[in-house]
Parts: C-alpha cells; structure tokens; sequence
C-alpha cells in the first residue's frame, strides 16, 4: 500500500537560467511537516543521429558541474515551456552537429534526477542524415565525433561516458533498433 505525501508549500530560494530551486514542505505519512529540495527544470530534447554506415554523431564539450569535457548526444533545453519536442530535437541536431535528419522519431523519455528534480528528456532517433553548417550558441564550443557503436558501449563499460541520457540512448539504441537495421 502506497503511503500518503502532501506537498503543503512550496518556496522559491533562487532562480537560475535553467533551473529554480525550492523548498517543498512535504506532509509525510506521520503527519511531520519536512522540508526536501526541488529542482524544477523546463526539458530537454536529446537526438542519437546515426549516419547511414551506422557510425553515431556525438558531441564532446566542457561540463562545468564536471570540471571536465563529456561525449554526449547532441541535446539541448526547451526554449521555452511547451516547445514542441521534436522541434527542439530538430533544432538541437542542426545547431550543434550541423546534421539535418530526413527521418526523426521519438525513441525514449527519462527523467534524469528523480529525487530532487522534475527534468524530462525527450530522446530522439534520426537517421537520413545530411551535413550541413554547425549554427552553435555564443557560449558552446564542441567538436563533432562520430563512433561505431561497439566503439561507444566499450567506452560506457570503462566509464568514459557517464551522461545518463546518452547512456540510455545508446543502450535503447543497441537492444531494441540496431539489429533490425539494413
């Protein structure tokens, strides 16, 4: 049996570019008032982009909140809330790889950090693809990488990619769509 939980209030402690921060009062089954973050995140849409020998498109970049660069795939947040999906997949993949699809379908949703924070990605799957010039926002600087997919699995088992939406793409990639590819 599921236990009762009431969020009672709710605080804004600040505000960011991409996320605001709370503190929720939370009625837990005892009846005790405690207090829990939450993070609330507008989206993102995220794209594996596999060109037609079946090498993948990711992007490498600087995280901050990493101190490091990440290979990921391509993937960026909603302009604003409502922004259909698919249009800012479409529109992440040309930005950042330069790639347009001739076919996108959705693949996965996740939900990246469910203890504190409401961030969805809605992950998409292009193929189709043709080159085209990179349109990057004033403050990205990536390079363009293309890898098989043994070549990415073997660098999710050493740890050398632990961006959890491209772990996800990958994997989903790998067991329900790339055997059944011509």
């Amino acid at each position: 049996m599921k236990e009762k939980y009431e969020r009672v209030g709710r605080e804004l402690v600040g505000k960011g570019t991409i996320v605001d921060y709370y503190h929720d009062s939370i009625k837990i089954p005892d009846g005790t008032v405690e207090t829990w973050d939450f993070i609330d995140h507008k989206g993102a849409a995220a794209v594996l982009p596999v060109l037609p020998d079946g090498r993948i498109v990711m992007v490498n970049q600087y995280r901050a909140a990493l101190d490091s660069f990440c290979l990921e795939i391509p993937a960026g947040g909603y302009q604003f809330r409502g922004e259909p999906e698919m249009e800012a997949a479409v529109r992440e993949l040309k930005e950042e790889t330069g790639y347009t699809a001739g076919k996108i379908e959705k693949i996965l949703d996740i939900r990246t950090t469910v203890a504190f924070c409401n961030e969805r990605i809605a992950i998409f799957l292009a193929t189709d693809l043709t080159p085209g010039e990179q349109n990057l926002d004033p403050d990205e600087y990536l390079s363009v990488e293309t890898y098989t997919l043994d070549e990415l699995i073997d660098m999710i088992s050493r740890f050398e990619i632990v961006d959890s939406k491209t772990i996800c793409a990958i994997m989903y990639y790998r067991d329900h769509i790339s055997q059944h590819r011509i």
